[in-house]
């Protein structure tokens, strides 16, 4: 092609009228078509719209050193303008006790949808489909995660607005099942801090400085009317933005430092009043019930080693009037903690073996109010042993064993597998 072009434009010079002016060359004149082609399919070249490369979200997924990124750092760092993305788990309970029935179960399945509008608007989405299907009103849940626009402010700094991941802990940011250890996850983070935790908001999220980031805002709180009992810790008083009592709000805040590689130093904070003026419950109108619930977490991956620790405490105002409201016997003040340790013990090309541990310990009703009794059952231990066994970064499956200290029916072996693409 580029031999063509060249012999057209030299017939097309030589054919060319003579002029007064001194004639070029034939070796001038071949040397100038030859600048001209050049600068002609550079040209060209510029004005070439850009391929779009295949989003890879083929990264380390918790392990090996590097940090897990979440939808929407992978999302923001993506050339794509809309993907679509996803994660979900099925897990098999083996119970111990004949009083309690085994089960299997498709727990969850999330369809991700992000869209770019420009460089700096962004829209992040999660649905969520749990336990395979809906059936007369009974079986399952379909729930928005996420559903949230992002402007980006400025290079490190981005407003979001709409149904917010709260930011307290680890796994209720980043709870694909490929990230954590063990088929179910972990108790602290499931009813201290009850994941998974989205409210209605407003938020400045981005990077304070080189490897310290930050996420605070203001958004709807818990509804303390909607306490079922300890035994569910905080989950049954979330209102995961669906015609969500918003009398009461809240605040909240998070940092958290990655500036050494592998390491992850983090706290977070939320505090709000949970009466909602008696909006569920009318025993509740003019109560303020103030939770503020708190946690500092860490985790360091380097080479095999994955070790990772949490502590996590709430206070809730008002517990006895919630208590007489109610007829269940909500805390004063609950807490839990963990500490976990993996290690790769066999890596081939993409697949990675893991065996771990967990210990937690936690109480539902630490303190209740005078008048009331705690049930000790809410006050537990639990040592978790099990194995990972990643296929691929993000296809993983899982086997471990659970022993609960105080409860002794909840003993059981579970089976899982999990992805996210």
């Amino acid at each position: 092609m580029k031999r063509v072009l060249l012999l057209m434009s030299v017939g097309i010079a030589l054919s060319a009228p003579n002029t007064h002016a001194a004639e070029p060359s034939l070796e001038e004149k071949l040397e100038i078509l030859q600048k001209e082609i050049d600068q002609i399919k550079k040209q060209m070249g510029e004005r070439k719209e850009p391929q779009t490369p295949a989003v890879s979200y083929e990264q380390d997924t918790g392990g090996g050193g590097h940090h897990a990124p979440s939808w929407t750092e992978r999302f923001k760092a993506s050339p794509a303008r809309t993907i679509v993305g996803g994660y979900g788990e099925a897990i098999y309970n083996n119970y111990r006790d004949s009083s309690r029935k085994d089960q299997a179960d498709l727990r969850r399945t999330i369809l991700f949808l992000g869209h770019k509008f420009n460089d700096r608007l962004r829209f992040n989405s999660e649905l969520e489909l749990e336990h395979s299907f809906l059936e007369g009103g009974k079986g399952g849940e379909v729930a928005m995660e996420q559903a949230y626009i992002e402007y980006g402010l400025t290079n490190q700094v981005n407003l979001r607005a709409g149904l917010l991941l709260v930011p307290l802990g680890i796994l209720n940011e980043t709870h694909e099942p490929p990230t954590f250890y063990g088929a179910e996850r972990n108790q602290v983070e499931s009813l201290i801090i009850p994941s998974t935790w989205r409210e209605l908001g407003v938020a400045l999220q981005g990077e304070a400085m080189p490897g310290l980031e930050f996420n605070a805002g203001i958004s709807t709180s818990l509804n303390a009317g909607k306490f079922t009992g300890p035994a569910k810790g905080l989950r049954e008083t979330r209102s995961a933005g669906g015609e969500a009592a918003a009398n009461d709000l809240a605040l909240f805040g998070a940092l958290n430092y990655r500036g050494v590689p592998g390491l992850l130093l983090g706290t977070g904070l939320f505090t709000g009043n949970t009466g909602q003026n008696g909006a569920s419950n009318a025993a509740l109108k003019g109560v303020s019930a103030r939770l503020t619930l708190w946690d500092v977490h860490a985790r360091y991956a380097s080479g095999n080693l994955d070790v990772q620790a949490l502590y996590a405490r709430g206070t809730l105002g008002d517990a006895d009037k919630i208590s007489t409201a109610t007829a269940e016997v909500a805390p004063k003040s609950l807490y839990g903690w963990y500490a976990q340790a993996g290690y790769h013990v066999w890596k081939q090309d993409t697949m990675v073996l893991t065996p771990f541990v967990r210990y937690e310990r936690y109480n539902t009703q630490s303190e209740v109010a005078p008048g009331f009794t705690a049930d000790p059952l809410n006050n537990e231990k639990v040592t978790t042993v099990g194995l990972d066994f990643k296929l691929h970064p993000q296809v993983v499956l899982k086997a471990d064993y659970q022993k609960f200290k105080t409860d002794s029916t909840k003993d059981r072996f579970n089976l899982g597998v999990g992805y996210m693409f």
